[in-house]
């Protein structure tokens, strides 16, 4: 069975992330989302409500899981059995941070492969940090998220 993994904070999930996922699920039999918990980082919104918000963002895709973890991520990546990363690309920046993050994975787990995906042109400036800012201006989000996750913002 190929199970992947997609990290990250979605703090909150954008239609970038969601855009990702799609065209994630149809190469993988099982993909897990999993909220990286880090708790020396501020979040915006509770590890509890993210996982809401992604569930009702997927709750028609009965090959995703929605989970939460704290630690390495490629020990993650083992205790639910994923061989593959999924990582999104928006930038050339992304590229080489992504590069060195998997790299230093490779080093880790050599058996977990990293599989990047470029993003949308139309969806390249999303960035959960950018629809954060807008949100505490007071400026309209709905553009950059799934509606699905409206009411949890």
């Amino acid at each position: 069975m190929n199970i992947a993994l997609f990290p990250g904070s979605f703090d909150p999930v954008t239609k970038a992330h969601v855009d990702i996922v799609k065209r994630s699920v149809g190469l993988f039999d099982k993909v897990y989302i999993g909220i990286g918990v880090n708790s020396s980082k501020q979040s915006f919104l509770s590890i509890e409500k993210r996982q809401e918000m992604l569930r009702a963002v997927f709750a028609d895709q009965a090959k995703i899981n929605i989970v939460a973890y704290e630690g390495l991520t490629v020990d993650f990546c083992r205790s639910i059995d994923a061989n593959y990363m999924i990582r999104g690309i928006r930038t050339v920046s992304d590229f080489e941070y992504e590069k060195a993050i998997a790299q230093m994975n490779h080093t880790l787990a050599p058996d977990i492969e990293s599989i990047f995906i470029v993003s949308k042109p139309g969806h390249s400036a999303i960035s959960s940090t950018i629809v954060r800012d807008v949100l505490r201006h007071g400026g309209d989000i709905s553009q950059f998220i799934p509606k699905e996750a409206l009411a949890f913002l």
